[in-house]
């Protein structure tokens, strides 16, 4: 036996069956949908052994292939965007053999009535049972024209189920949400509707289920007795990438938030279910939506900020237009592409809890995390200057998946000195399954008649009730500083003020990625990456405001995420400029000594900040970085760090 055979063979570890027998028809197959994502995904899962054997495919779009040519233009297409480092030949020689098309309008009841005989044909060679799984990889407009189409040709005559996939966006708001579910209801019922959102397919959004409910650990302190606040950030490094012209009649409230954010807070949120059932789980989802506060427009102000990036640069030094100047947007455009939201859950559960929801394009790294911040230990037992850090529970999603937890632990040596530490999880660690493209278990679970990770009708409607106020508010009140953030920082500064406010400030996570494009860290241990990572802390300077004055005690070093720091002697003159990945005060942090200059902003600046301690015991773990750290104070300042340490003992 060959080793793609054994590998068929004992692909599927968890013991799962193929999906049940069925003819899938994509309308829509020609787009990019279909080859960058479904086409990757149903080969995957042909390889996982978990497609059916008794089982076919037929794209519909309107260019004129036949099936041969689809088939070839999928082979190309699923080789350029396949997920796996080896490319699995037989599980594609099997899927593409499945493989038709038929050329067709989809206002032409003809071409319906072509569809519907080619799928009876292929039902009777496959032996299907007349299960007919289709997908919706077209616009939101044409959802219900098609199920009209499909209704009137007569599928509902052949003896299987039929389910329907519907993908996002649905609706642009609540009315349109509303007129859709109205369309497709018309003709089918709800329990036939899959309203995918793919990002439910990541398996640490999903593992959320199973942390909060398999483990007795942490469920009795999942309330406001115990957790101070959540916050969940969607940051992404790209741009619009010329998609002006869709961004334009979206933006990230409607484009991330209402849909794939409100999900992964659902999870994070939601009741116990009565059971696993697809109906519980949903039945708790829809709820917690439906105990989020609906704001007033003076609230949507007050717990709301929107920003959009102006020109500025990628982490590689690469310029970035400003959003304006993206093609196909208005150069007066008042579409958000960032936006921060403090939101309320009005039931006994988190009554009192603000939960702090962020995402934006241009921002200065990518990364997905929900953050989880439990009340602080009382003073009383270490006293003020030694109270314990906040624990922390951090799911990353991407690109990391890991779950995480910050603890205090004690500092070797003879006092009582607390420092923050990290318990990880890590799936790359722990688990060797194959990477997909986040489709695979969504399409395997249509195919079960599994509605678990598909949205309801009445959760449809809660998330765009929760969005809709927010949306009119901003609709009537035009913003007149976008745009409001450099492409490559952290975002507007009124999102740090939304949660200074109220004595808290964002959780910025520190990945690998982010950390080693620092010139300090680049290619250091993985240990060492680790352990910053939990020690460092954000901190952002406006333009013109001192980070450090001259003659001050030395506590802290800082490292230069973005931005421009001026270096000033005594007299203010100018000594030297730092920009992004330089790093300064380390000196006197080591030394203990007086600032022997000042440091003041250039621009606006985004700064990682480690503290005396912190920083002591990194170089006393890693000899490595300690020795960087000499040879960088011999360049810089002339002078030894080890020989001045020595000299006051």
């Amino acid at each position: 036996m060959g080793f793609t055979r054994i590998m068929q063979a004992v692909s599927s570890a968890d013991g799962s069956p193929p999906g049940e027998p069925c003819i899938m028809v994509i309308f829509g197959a020609s787009g990019d949908l279909t080859k960058r994502l479904l086409m990757p995904a149903l080969h995957n899962l042909s390889g996982d052994g978990l497609l059916p054997t008794r089982f076919a495919i037929v794209g519909m779009a309107l260019d004129e292939l036949t099936s041969d040519t689809f088939r070839d233009r999928m082979n190309g297409a699923v080789r350029t965007f396949a997920t796996r480092p080896r490319f699995d030949e037989l599980a594609w020689d099997r899927l593409a053999r499945k493989l038709n098309f038929i050329p067709g309008r989809f206002d032409d009841p003809d071409a319906f009535t072509r569809l519907l005989a080619l799928v009876r044909q292929l039902d009777a060679e496959q032996q299907a049972g007349g299960n007919v799984l289709f997908y919706m990889a077209v616009p939101p407009s044409l959802f219900g024209p098609i199920c009209d189409q499909i209704d009137r040709a007569g599928f509902r005559d052949l003896p299987g189920w039929k389910r329907f996939i519907v993908e996002k966006p649905f609706g642009t708001d609540l009315a349109s949400a509303r007129a859709l579910n109205r369309q497709i209801l018309a003709h089918w019922f709800e329990s036939q509707i899959f309203r995918i959102d793919h990002y439910l397919g990541k398996e640490t959004v999903q593992n959320i289920l199973a942390f909060r409910f398999a483990n007795a650990l942490f469920e009795p302190l999942w309330n406001h007795e115990h957790i101070d606040h959540i916050q969940f950030t969607v940051s992404e490094a790209v741009t619009v990438e010329g998609r002006g012209g869709y961004y334009e009649r979206a933006g990230v409230l409607r484009d991330m938030m209402q849909n794939h954010m409100f999900q992964v807070l659902a999870y994070l949120c939601m009741e116990p279910p009565q059971s696993l059932a697809a109906d519980d789980i949903r039945d708790a989802k829809a709820a917690v939506l439906q105990a989020v506060r609906r704001y007033t427009p003076a609230e949507v102000l007050a717990n709301t900020v929107r920003g959009q990036y102006g020109q500025g640069k990628r982490a590689d030094g690469q310029p970035v237009p400003a959003y304006r100047a993206e093609p196909g947007v208005s150069p007066q455009s008042n579409t958000e592409t960032f936006a921060a939201l403090r939101l309320q859950i009005d039931n006994p559960r988190w009554q009192g809890v603000p939960i702090y929801l962020r995402s934006g394009k241009a921002l200065w790294k990518r990364g997905t995390e929900v953050i989880v911040q439990f009340k602080r230990p009382p003073a009383a037992m270490f006293g003020d200057t030694q109270r314990p850090a906040a624990n922390r529970l951090i799911f990353h999603v991407q690109p990391d998946q890991a779950i995480e937890t910050l603890l205090q632990a004690k500092l070797p040596g003879p006092r009582m000195k607390l420092q923050s530490v990290n318990m990880r999880f890590g799936y790359e660690d722990t688990f060797k399954a194959a990477r997909g493209t986040g489709y695979e278990v969504m399409l395997y679970s249509c195919m079960m008649g599994d509605a678990t990770l598909f949205s309801r009708t009445d959760f449809v409607e809660a998330a765009w009730q929760i969005a809709q106020p927010i949306l009119d508010t901003w609709a009537a009140t035009p913003a007149d500083d976008f745009p409001n953030y450099v492409a490559g920082t952290w975002g507007p500064r009124a999102a740090h003020e939304l949660l200074a406010r109220e004595g808290r400030r964002w959780f910025e996570v520190i990945n690998r990625e982010a950390l080693e494009r620092v010139p300090l860290f680049a290619g250091a241990d993985p240990v060492l990456l680790s352990q910053v990572s939990t020690m460092l802390r954000p901190r952002a300077a406006s333009a013109g405001s001192v980070i450090v004055a001259f003659g001050e005690p030395g506590s802290e070093m800082f490292l230069i995420s973005r931005g421009e720091v001026e270096v000033l002697d005594a007299a203010g003159g100018l000594l030297a400029v730092l920009r992004d990945g330089d790093y300064f005060g380390e000196l006197a942090v080591l030394l203990a000594l007086p600032r022997t200059a000042t440091v003041r902003a250039r621009t606006p600046c985004d700064l990682f900040v480690l503290e005396r301690a912190a920083f002591v015991q990194i170089l006393r773990d890693h000899e490595p970085f300690a020795k960087a750290i000499e040879a960088a104070a011999r360049e810089r300042y002339g002078r030894s760090v080890a020989a001045a340490l020595d000299a006051r003992r």
